[in-house]
């Protein structure tokens, strides 16, 4: 049977905040960033802010939808002969005009001229000396694209609160929108704390441990919609937590820190998160996961800054960020999908769950009618590779213990199915 890998001291029941009380102070307490203007490019990814109509029709005016030749469609029935009268390329600012018997040769996208009503394909047209044979009868309309046939002055074209993608971004350009006004991707500081930690390629000395919290949780922001950044290691120093904190917090929309969930060290975090702002210390119903940390730090001439420190065990800090950050970061972003998709799976093992905690287990999904879902292996918090393996974390509920192979569990989709 796989169990949630909880080896922590009994914790009394009343102190525990949970899963949903805390994400709903969370959530409650931030507001999407202020909208500003970006050129297309930057925009991308982001979500608007304001509707968007079309000033002038689009395309703004009659253009061929073929090569071919311009006609007037009832002097132009099949096997006619017509005389060539000119040509127009796309891009042409000075049509031409048509009389009946006559015929100008078009490009695609090039404005139809005057008088024309019709074109007539190059596969069923053949010219030769100056004159047109027309091999099949056009009607009034064929292959021509009307003013306004994508988008008609004043139709709104883009809702506020949608998130640009590639399509909107030519939609944008094809109304004459050079810059978007949206909620800009919020900048994430990510700060991991400890003496034990070292940068991924030192040679580790005793006691030590490759520092992995600032790596995966600056990737998962990013992952986000953020625009993340990752401080070096901070020691267990005031004064060094300090300038880390307050350096990371003058370019920053959000703090993220990880480490200190030991007593001595919880303590000397919380210090000094406190003389920055109000951070509230708790413990979370969930496994894993249990200590956080949420409140508000301020800088100089700006708005405070949402922080939150997470546990310093990789798996901790991962599931932590799943279930409350990640949500935070998207309504920064102005996004109103906050959660991860969510499906129904069989458990084809039995699943271990402590006692009042809520469990987010890490489990691989295979489909056959119905999801099945397994457990990626041992679920301790510091086994990184229990994620790494993981398509969905299952969700067991806090009033469960045990959940028998058959039962049915909500996952958590990490990856797109």
């Amino acid at each position: 049977m796989a169990d949630s890998g909880a080896h922590s001291h009994h914790v009394d029941p009343d102190e525990l905040v949970s899963v949903e009380e805390h994400r709903r102070v969370v959530l409650s307490s931030i507001t999407p960033l202020e909208p500003i203007e970006l050129n297309l490019f930057e925009a991308h990814g982001c979500v608007l802010a304001e509707d968007v109509t079309a000033a002038a029709d689009v395309p703004n005016f009659t253009r061929s939808a073929m090569d071919g030749y311009a006609v007037v469609a009832e002097t132009a029935g099949r096997g006619a002969t017509l005389r060539l009268t000119g040509e127009v390329a796309a891009g042409a600012r000075d049509p031409a005009r048509v009389r009946p018997g006559d015929a100008v040769r078009i490009m695609t996208g090039a404005p139809i001229p005057v008088g024309a009503d019709a074109v007539v394909p190059v596969e069923v047209a053949e010219e030769h000396n100056g004159k047109v044979q027309v091999r099949a009868t056009p009607d009034a309309g064929d292959h021509i694209r009307p003013a306004g046939e994508d988008v008609r002055a004043g139709a709104t074209v883009l809702r506020s609160g949608r998130r640009l993608g590639a399509a909107d971004i030519g939609m944008l350009a094809s109304v004459g929108r050079g810059r978007a006004l949206v909620h800009p991707r919020p900048r994430v500081a990510v700060v991991s704390t400890g003496d034990e930690l070292a940068e991924p390629e030192a040679t580790l000395t005793p006691g030590q441990i490759r520092d992995t919290n600032s790596y995966t949780l600056t990737a998962m922001a990013q992952e986000a919609g953020a625009t993340a950044f990752r401080h070096t290691i901070v020691p267990d120093d005031r004064r060094a937590l300090t300038e880390a904190f307050e350096g990371a917090l003058s370019h920053a929309d959000m703090l993220v820190t990880s480490g200190g969930v030991s007593a001595g060290r919880y303590d000397l975090v919380k210090q000094v998160l406190a003389q920055l702002g109000d951070v509230a210390f708790s413990k979370v119903g969930m496994q894993p996961g249990m200590p956080q940390a949420f409140g508000f730090v301020t800088r100089p001439l700006s708005h405070p800054v949402p922080c939150f420190g997470l546990p310093g065990n990789p798996v901790s800090a991962f599931v932590s960020f799943e279930v409350f950050v990640r949500p935070a970061l998207r309504r920064l972003q102005g996004r109103t999908d906050l959660n991860r998709p969510r499906i129904s799976a069989v458990l084809e093992e039995p699943l271990r769950s402590p006692a009042h905690k809520v469990s987010f287990l890490r489990v691989t999904l295979r489909r056959d009618d119905v999801w099945y879902a397994r457990a990626t292996g041992p679920q301790g918090s510091g086994i990184l590779s229990s994620a790494v393996e993981a398509d969905g974390l299952a969700e067991i509920p806090s009033h469960r213990t045990e959940v028998a192979a058959g039962e049915t569990v909500v996952v958590h989709l990490l990856v797109s199915r």
